[in-house]
């Protein structure tokens, strides 16, 4: 029997109840790469769609705060802080999404969700000047809180 699967087979969430309330929090990052030319465009701010690094900042708050939404099972969390940072680098563009939550479950599934719908953002509204942008490295940096303690990404420089 796994966590999300009772005796008879049927999914089901976790039963998180009788775990106590402490403090969580997660850092993830992921990457987009595109030309040149689409990259000077956003760092320009001469999209046809607009301000892709401000656009993209709030809808990786969003996703982070929607992800019971999107991802079957996972606990919908009152958010105390959601904060996406947005870095260009050779090639592209990084995000890195940090949230903190006081709950009985950790977050983070929330801020992979943030960074991957910034990073999603970024394709939507830069496609029209670069079709072969590719996503790529969404990975989990750090998570703290809760049973399992501190998890932090053994090659990653990951900010506090």
């Amino acid at each position: 029997m796994s966590s999300h699967v009772d005796a008879q087979g049927n999914v089901m969430m976790v039963d998180v109840s009788g775990k106590k309330a402490t403090s969580r929090a997660a850092v993830a990052d992921g990457f987009i790469s595109m030309s040149d030319e689409a990259l000077q465009s956003v760092l320009e701010r001469r999209t046809a769609k607009g301000d892709v690094l401000t656009v993209a900042q709030l809808a990786g708050i969003m996703g982070a705060k929607r992800a019971s939404d999107l991802i079957p099972l996972c606990h919908p969390l009152p958010l105390e802080n959601c904060k996406v940072d947005l870095a260009v680098e050779a090639g592209g563009i990084r995000a890195l999404c940090r949230v903190k939550t006081e709950g009985r479950t950790g977050v983070e599934m929330e801020a992979l969700t943030g960074v991957s719908v910034a990073l999603l953002t970024i394709y939507d509204m830069c496609k029209s000047l670069d079709k072969g942008m590719e996503i790529s490295g969404i990975r989990l940096l750090k998570k703290t809180g809760g049973k399992s303690g501190v998890y932090a990404r053994p090659e990653a420089i990951c900010p506090a």
